[in-house]
C-alpha cells in the first residue's frame, strides 16, 4: 500500500518505513507540510496518511476533508503530543490519534497495524492456494507457481483486498515508487503473466476484469 507521512524528519520516515515493511508491502512518501502534502494527494492515491499535528486546525480540517472526498477509504492518523487535542482531531475526521510514544517508529507502526489489520498478511491461505508474502512464494496443492517482482506484488495486493475492484491507476500508485512514469500497459502485461502462470497450475483464473473499472481477485 502507499502511505503518505506529513511533517516528519526524513530520518524518522526511513525508520518508520522499515518498521511498516514488517507488516505490509508498502511505499512511503514524505511531505514536509500540509501545502506539500496537497501536491502528493493531487496526483497519487493513498490508503493511509500519517500527519504530525502542527497546531493549524483549519489547514488540517481542510486537508482531511479533501483527502476523504477523493478517496473515502483512506485512513488518517494524527500524531500529537497534546492528548487534550484528541477529541478535536476525531471531530475533524481522523481515524486515530497517537499521543504517546510518538518518537518510537516501531510503536507507531504497531498502531498502524491495528488500524490497517485488514490489509496485513504474511500468508494468504485460500483452500489449496497459499500465497506466502514474506518469502514471495506461491503454492497450489503443493505445486510451486513462479512469480517474481511486480507480478507477485500485484497478485498479493489484490488478494489481500479480494472482491474489491482496482483500476490500473490505483495499482500503479500503490506499487511503484514513481507511478507517473509507469504506463497502463505495464499493469496489463503483469496481469496477463499472472493469469497465464496461475491458470497453468490452478486450471482457472483468480484475477478478473471488471469492464471499464479494473481488476479484482476472486477465488
Amino acid at each position: 500500500m502507499r502511505i503518505l507521512t506529513i511533517g516528519f524528519e526524513d530520518e524518522y520516515v526511513k525508520r518508520l518505513e522499515i518498521e511498516l515493511s514488517k507488516y505490509f508491502i508498502c511505499i512511503v512518501d514524505n511531505a514536509k507540510d500540509m501545502y506539500d502534502a496537497t501536491n502528493f494527494t493531487d496526483f497519487r492515491h493513498y490508503e493511509l496518511v500519517i500527519v504530525v499535528d502542527e497546531g493549524t486546525k483549519f489547514a488540517l480540517e481542510r486537508y482531511v476533508n479533501d483527502v476523504k472526498r477523493k478517496k473515502n477509504e483512506t485512513k488518517i492518523i494524527v500524531i500529537s503530543k497534546n492528548s487534550k487535542h484528541q477529541g478535536v482531531f476525531f471531530n475533524l475526521g481522523a481515524d486515530d490519534v497517537i499521543c504517546n510514544n510518538c518518537e518510537h517508529p516501531d510503536l507507531v507502526a504497531a498502531r498502524v497495524l491495528a488500524n490497517m489489520r485488514h490489509l496485513f498478511g504474511t500468508t494468504i491461505n485460500i483452500d489449496k492456494l497459499v500465497i506466502d508474502i514474506s518469502n514471495k512464494k506461491i503454492e497450489y496443492d503443493e505445486k510451486i507457481v513462479s512469480l517474481n517482482g511486480k507480478t507477485f506484488d500485484i497478485l498479493a495486493y489484490l488478494a489481500l483486498r479480494k472482491q474489491r475492484v482496482f483500476s490500473k491507476d490505483e495499482i500503479i500508485n500503490a506499487l511503484w515508487e514513481e507511478p507517473e512514469y509507469v504506463s497502463d500497459n505495464t499493469v496489463e502485461v503483469a496481469i496477463n503473466q499472472i493469469r497465464k502462470r496461475l491458470k497453468s497450475i490452478l486450471g482457472f483464473q483468480v484475477i478478473h476484469t471488471v469492464r471499464r473499472r479494473g481488476y479484482k481477485f476472486s477465488y
